[in-house]
């Protein structure tokens, strides 16, 4: 992802946590861009290209994916982008309330890149999403960010 810039897919289904996130992702005023879809239906048609989708020409520098969702769960969502030649590389966060040692291991198999569990407290759910931006979109270097 280039520094301070870059487009992220969140895949979240709370209305409020999705409201967080976005304020916390783009607290800085920075260029990131943010596009949220609630549910894995929607996250597979923006990805691909589908749907009320497929005249879109986005693709995200980031996903991040909440496993409990609509329509197709996290870990089909994740599992789909994985396989694709042209998405596999784009780095998928699992942000999910989930701390089952299934949902852990289940998005590992699928080559999630970071598994996170979202705290209660709100000031630590602020606390890990900084966190979350500051590493994707300032200190990690993808095959995108040049």
């Amino acid at each position: 992802m280039v520094r301070n810039s870059g487009r992220v897919l969140l895949v979240e289904d709370n209305p409020a946590h999705a409201k967080l996130m976005m304020r916390t992702l783009r607290e800085f005023g920075d260029t990131l861009d943010v596009d949220h879809v609630s549910d894995g239906e929607a996250a597979l048609a923006y990805l691909f290209h589908t749907g009320e989708y497929q005249e879109s020409t986005a693709r995200p520098d980031l996903v991040l994916l909440d496993l409990r969702i609509p329509k197709f769960d996290g870990l089909t969502v994740l599992e789909r982008v994985k396989e694709d030649p042209l998405l596999k590389q784009i780095p998928v966060v699992v942000l999910t309330t989930s701390d089952a040692e299934s949902d852990v291991r289940g998005a590992s198999e699928r080559c999630a890149n970071s598994y996170l569990v979202k705290p209660i407290d709100y000031l630590h759910f602020v606390h890990l999403m900084r966190s979350v931006r500051s590493y994707w979109t300032e200190l990690n270097h993808t095959p995108f960010s040049g």
